[in-house]
C-alpha cells in the first residue's frame, strides 16, 4: 500500500488526515464578519456557488431539515446569475474557493448591482478583490486544497456567519468537539476495502430522502477523486422508475457493471428500511452486487462528517488502485480555461 501512496503527488492522505482541524480554521475565518453592512429583515437564504463550493450549502440544507437552526427558507443557487425567489430582503452568499467560478462571479455581480445583502467566503482570486473594493463582508479561508477538500472550511465558516448574523444559534462548541471527536484514520482501513470491492464497477449511491446530499457528494468523490462515473439517487423514488432501468436491463454485460452502495441509519423509518432491503434482494438475484453503508455517530454532525471522511477514504483509494494520482480535475481545468478563453 505504501507503495501506491506514491501516486498521491499532492498528498491528498494528508488533507484527509487533517480535515478535521478545518472547522476551527472556518469559524475564525468568518468571526469579525461585520454586521453593520447586513441589513433586516432577512427573508431567505440563498447560496450561490457551484461544484465543491456549494456542499456547505447542501450541508446546511440538510441540517436545517434534521435540526431546524433556523425558520429562513435555505436555497442552494448552481448557476449564473440568481435565482427568481431572490428579493429584496434575501441574504446572499457566495461561495468559491478558488474565487474565480464565473457562475459564482455572476452571482456576485448582480447582487451587487441590485443593492442586496451580500456575504462571500473564498480563498482569495476575484470573488476577494470584488468584495474588498465594495466593501462586501467576506471570510478568507486557506487556499492550497481542491474546494472538494474544503467542505470544513466553508460550512464552519457559513454558519458563523450565520450565527454572527442572528439567523441561527451560535453553534461554534458542536464544530470545534469534531476536531476532538472525528478520527480521520480509524476510517481509512474500512474504505480501502470498499475501494477494493468496488473497482472495476460504476457505482450507484441510494439513500433516503433524509441524507440525499451525502449521496450526492460520494457520487462527487468518486467523480473527482477516482476519475469514474457514478451517481445517485434517494428511496421511495428509485423505485418507480430507476430500479427497473437497472435491474430489468436485458444487457447483461451493461448490468453487472453496476455496484449499488446504500446509505441508512439506525433511524432511517421500517418503510424505507425494508425498501432498501426487498431492492437488494431483487438486485443480487439477478447478479448487481449490493452494499450497505451504516452511517454512524452520536450527534448529527458526527454522522455526517464520518460518512463524509468514509467516502474520502474509500474514493482515493480507488483512484490509487487505478494507478491515478486523486488530486487534479485536467478536465474541469481545461474546460475553464477553453470558457475563459
Amino acid at each position: 500500500m505504501k507503495n501506491l501512496r506514491k501516486i498521491d503527488k499532492s498528498n491528498m492522505r494528508q488533507v484527509i488526515l487533517d480535515f478535521p482541524k478545518q472547522f476551527r480554521i472556518g469559524i475564525e475565518a468568518a468571526r469579525n464578519i461585520p454586521k453593520s453592512n447586513i441589513r433586516y429583515p432577512i427573508s431567505n437564504i440563498v447560496i450561490c456557488g457551484m461544484g465543491g463550493s456549494t456542499l456547505p450549502g447542501d450541508i446546511l440544507k440538510m441540517t436545517n431539515d434534521q435540526l431546524l437552526i433556523t425558520k429562513l427558507p435555505i436555497l442552494v443557487h448552481r448557476d449564473y446569475g440568481l435565482p427568481k425567489e431572490v428579493n429584496k430582503e434575501s441574504l446572499i452568499i457566495c461561495i468559491s474557493y478558488s474565487g474565480n467560478t464565473e457562475e459564482t462571479l455572476s452571482a456576485l455581480r448582480e447582487s451587487w448591482k441590485r443593492n442586496l445583502r451580500i456575504v462571500s467566503i473564498s480563498s482569495g482570486g476575484k470573488l476577494i478583490e470584488f468584495s474588498k473594493k465594495r466593501k462586501i463582508p467576506f471570510a478568507k479561508i486557506p487556499g492550497g486544497i481542491q474546494p472538494r477538500c474544503a467542505l470544513g472550511y466553508q460550512f464552519a465558516g457559513l454558519l458563523k456567519i450565520l450565527s454572527g448574523l442572528r439567523i441561527i444559534k451560535n453553534i461554534d462548541r458542536k464544530l470545534l468537539d469534531l476536531e476532538k471527536t472525528l478520527t480521520p484514520k480509524n476510517f481509512e482501513g474500512t474504505g480501502r476495502k470498499l475501494a477494493q470491492r468496488i473497482k472495476g464497477f460504476i457505482p450507484l449511491i441510494y439513500s433516503s430522502t433524509r441524507y440525499q446530499q451525502l449521496a450526492r457528494i460520494w457520487k462527487i468523490k468518486f467523480n473527482e477523486n477516482s476519475k469514474i462515473p457514478s451517481f445517485f439517487n434517494i428511496f421511495p423514488e428509485l423505485n418507480h422508475n430507476e430500479m427497473t432501468g437497472i435491474g430489468e436491463c436485458e444487457n447483461k454485460e451493461l448490468r453487472d457493471k453496476f455496484i449499488i452502495l446504500i446509505l441508512y441509519d439506525k433511524e432511517t423509518t421500517s418503510d424505507i428500511l425494508k425498501r432498501m432491503k426487498i431492492l437488494s434482494q431483487i438486485f443480487r438475484d439477478r447478479g448487481i452486487k449490493t452494499i450497505f453503508i451504516e452511517i454512524k455517530g452520536k450527534n448529527f454532525f458526527e454522522k455526517i462528517f464520518s460518512n463524509l471522511l468514509l467516502a474520502d477514504w474509500t474514493s482515493y483509494y480507488l483512484a490509487l488502485l487505478q494507478q491515478i494520482n486523486p488530486t487534479p480535475v485536467v478536465l474541469v481545468e481545461k474546460f475553464k480555461r477553453t470558457m475563459a478563453s
